[in-house]
């Protein structure tokens, strides 16, 4: 199974286990929870890597 950090939190989660994802500048973003989720659609920039 893969994994993913949530840019967010840093909790490392199973990709299929997100509650959400967002896209990027062309990279998919997976997270724990929803509150994480649209802290990082607010502002992205402050998340992406």
């Amino acid at each position: 199974m893969a994994t993913a950090k949530d840019p967010v939190c840093a909790m490392v989660i199973e990709e299929s286990d997100a509650v959400g994802t967002s896209v990027h500048d062309g990279k998919t973003y997976y997270f724990c929870s929803m509150d994480c989720k649209e802290e990082f659609d607010e502002n992205p920039e402050d998340y992406a890597d």
